[in-house]
């Protein structure tokens, strides 16, 4: 086993939370709630037998809330209806939802304004873990790679990444940030709704439950403008492709059993699927629409000694970046291996920190074609590498379960 020095700590390279309150919208929930639940079980069950977690909540204008499903939330001490004036700020523990069926997510028009997203970037300390937490077996875990300083994409990223953007949440923490790649949508070709990022962008793990609020950017900071530009920039220049919000999240069961915010538990399935739906309405055309372009994912990518380079997208916002611009990363990737019972996962020299969690890893498969493999989960606290989990029969069981929810939509 490679030994690693004592100083070495692990960061998990999410969003980061502001310690100090979050920046909250006045505006009121205009959209009310539709909610349905797609129970675990039967056909959604992923390779390993355990079912993976899934829930969606549509906003149409109207309340339309099963019994049923009024009912269960209830049980967890939540009415509906005054979730939707602002009980979502609650995060007692008691009542947190963590369940598949429990995740809601209105629409709050306004929510996310400019100054309100600007702020979702503010770093807080990383919390070391015990080396023994991220040491792997000799057999699968290669040499930390050398660091590979982080490049801005050029801009305008609509012409240049029309796939990369940000992910936007509440958590109690405050008002957090991740990274997201559009992605095809086996169900409605080339009219994708589909997102795909860190299964830690959506649910806290083992000690929580759904983030709120969810909400995706695409080409966020299109013309990279500087800090100041943007302190005076509006909606339209922030997100000029509007605001999409999360209407179905699923992540893997591993996740949400294991993962934490620090460390490495839960790494090797730290994955999500969203899909979103315009904050404005429907307007007729579909994210890939609007964006121009979906990647493909591919679960069946090389081994790693076989991948000549990966390259990672995110928008990092810990020092010394801002989270206000589109980095990425170019690197042949390497092997880590957490313990001896989870998938190895990539990893590649990357100066990316938080806030890039949740970008998309791109290989050029033989078919000269770009491929989603990854996305960014972890990295150490001194930065210098990235590590992402492989994609495998579980994360496909994930991708497949959103596609299929919508299928006949």
């Amino acid at each position: 086993m490679r030994s690693i020095r004592p100083s070495f700590t692990v960061r998990r390279g999410r969003g980061t939370p502001r310690r100090t309150s979050p920046v909250l919208a006045t505006a009121a929930l205009v959209s009310a709630l539709a909610l349905t639940a797609t129970a675990c079980g039967g056909g959604d069950d992923q390779a390993d037998g355990n079912p993976s977690a899934t829930a969606t909540a549509v906003g149409d204008g109207k309340v339309q809330v099963p019994d049923d499903i009024r009912q269960k939330l209830k049980e967890h001490g939540i009415d509906i209806d005054k979730w939707k004036d602002g009980a979502w700020k609650n995060w007692n523990k008691d009542d947190w939802l963590r369940e598949a069926n429990d995740f809601i997510n209105p629409i709050i028009k306004g929510l996310w304004d400019p100054d309100r997203m600007r702020r979702a970037n503010d770093p807080d300390k990383d919390k070391g873990v015990d080396e023994n937490d991220i040491s792997g077996d000799q057999g699968v875990t290669d040499p930390t790679p050398a660091a590979v300083k982080a490049q801005t994409a050029k801009a305008p990223y609509h012409v240049n990444a029309a796939t990369s953007g940000k992910v936007f949440f509440d958590s109690p923490e405050g008002t957090m940030v991740c990274s997201a790649t559009v992605v095809e949508d086996p169900a409605h070709p080339g009219k994708s709704n589909l997102i795909w990022t860190a299964g830690h962008c959506v649910h806290a793990g083992k000690k929580g439950g759904w983030y709120r609020n969810i909400a995706f950017v695409p080409s966020y900071n299109n013309q990279a403008m500087s800090t100041d530009k943007l302190n005076k920039a509006s909606k339209e220049q922030i997100a000029p492709y509007g605001v999409w919000w999360a209407n179905a999240a699923r992540t893997s069961q591993q996740w949400i059993d294991q993962g934490g915010q620090t460390g490495g538990d839960g790494a090797p399935y730290d994955y999500a699927v969203i899909h979103v739906t315009p904050e404005q309405g429907n307007a007729g055309k579909s994210l890939e629409e609007t964006v121009g372009g979906a990647l493909p994912v591919n679960f069946n990518a090389p081994a790693v000694p076989e991948v000549e380079s990966i390259t990672a997208s995110g928008y990092p916002a810990a020092p010394p970046y801002d989270g206000q611009l589109l980095y990425q990363c170019q690197d042949k990737p390497g092997r880590l291996s957490l313990n001896t019972t989870d998938p190895t996962m990539y990893r590649i020299g990357c100066t990316m920190t938080g806030g890039s969690s949740g970008g998309g890893w791109v290989e050029t498969g033989s078919d000269g074609k770009p491929a989603l493999v990854s996305n960014t989960s972890i990295g150490p606290v001194s930065a210098g590498w990235l590590a992402g989990p492989r994609l495998g029969p579980v994360a496909k069981g994930v991708y497949d379960s959103v596609s299929k929810q919508f299928a006949g939509q």
